[in-house]
């Protein structure tokens, strides 16, 4: 027995105002600046010189990784978006430029860190397989001048913006006196905050908006394994992070949203069918934080998010989700419902 469609969460008026208004917004997304290469290719016999495959390359592809991701989601959107973060002096580099151009992203706010390598990550594929994937990176906390600016970069692109995205990957370029900065910056305009955090910062966010860790780095930062069925861990975990709201992603079971006001809520996958879950946590991110500077109510944001991350996952590698996207998947499941009503269905 298929479950019966639930009424839309957002009215259609209010989705449609919504994305509108998110069209005129600008955002900060501060953090891990990576590119994503896929070296493309056949394979069909081993190395001579070791128990490995050889890989005929017959294409390579990039795309923009980590808070550019979510600065090109932000784009896709059609917000406006500064992106700030370290990048080295060398070709990776340069290929972020041009991707930033091609998503109609300005590359003004990237700090070049000398002897740093910008982070890069690539893939090698064989007939759709992964064979080895290849970091270039040095994961060690930006320090010293370099620290310097990027924070003089940050505060000076927040100076008129509508919202920030702090996006952590563990790669340095967030350090606690970042955060610190850019927090009290966005907290002294009044505007949302918005984090995805990694192990190394955890309870550095206290102030945020919304905290949004998946599963299982929550039950990492705090030692537990997490009940999902009742609302005491998580209220534990709200306060103990010094955040309003807490976005806990799911994968495939979707999200649970904690509020400051005790709230506790299920939001289910709307995925109907899963290609590739790589990037769905960065629109999520992009989708929250872009509809919250559009005057949404955190509940609406979530929402609006899952709408979008339900459609990401059903494409190919990492992709972005227009507002036509999420309006017509809403209006998909208002007709469903419309037409178990119309049947006495429901």
């Amino acid at each position: 027995m298929r479950p019966t469609p639930q009424p839309p969460p957002i009215l259609r008026d209010r989705l449609i105002q919504l994305l509108d208004r998110m069209k005129s917004r600008r955002l900060v997304v501060i953090g891990d600046v990576m590119l994503d290469r896929y070296l493309l290719g056949d394979t069909d016999r081993l190395s001579p010189e070791a128990p490995v495959p050889v890989v005929a390359i017959r294409e390579t592809r990039s795309a923009l990784g980590g808070a550019a991701n979510v600065a090109a989601n932000v784009a896709a959107i059609g917000a406006s978006c500064r992106l700030v973060g370290a990048v080295g002096d060398d070709n990776h580099a340069a290929v972020i430029r041009g991707e930033l151009a091609a998503a109609r992203l300005e590359d003004r706010h990237l700090v070049q860190v000398s002897g740093r390598p910008t982070t890069t990550k690539t893939r090698v594929l064989a007939r759709g397989q992964q064979v080895v994937r290849i970091d270039e990176e040095i994961d060690a906390p930006v320090q010293g001048q370099d620290q310097e600016r990027l924070i003089s970069t940050a505060l000076a692109a927040l100076v008129d913006a509508d919202a920030l995205v702090l996006e952590d990957y563990n790669k340095g370029a967030l350090t606690e006196a970042l955060i610190v900065a850019a927090i009290g910056a966005a907290q002294r305009r009044g505007i949302p905050i918005v984090v995805d955090p990694k192990f190394r910062n955890f309870f550095s966010y206290g102030g945020a908006t919304v905290f949004k860790p998946n599963r299982r780095e929550l039950e990492a930062a705090l030692g537990a394994t997490l009940d999902l069925q009742g609302d005491n861990a998580l209220q534990e975990a709200l306060t103990k992070l010094k955040v309003d709201n807490l976005l806990l992603t799911l994968g495939s079971d979707g999200m649970v949203l904690v509020t400051k006001d005790h709230s506790l809520i299920h939001i289910p996958s709307l995925a109907r069918e899963v290609y590739d879950v790589s990037g769905a946590g960065d629109t999520v991110t992009a989708w929250v934080a872009t509809a919250l500077a559009a005057g949404a109510s955190i509940k609406e944001a979530a929402h609006v998010a899952n709408y979008a991350a339900g459609i990401e996952v059903g494409k190919t590698g990492v992709a972005t989700v227009a507002p036509g996207e999420v309006l017509a998947i809403h209006e998909e499941r208002h007709d469903a419902l419309g037409r178990l009503r119309r049947g006495g269905v429901i």
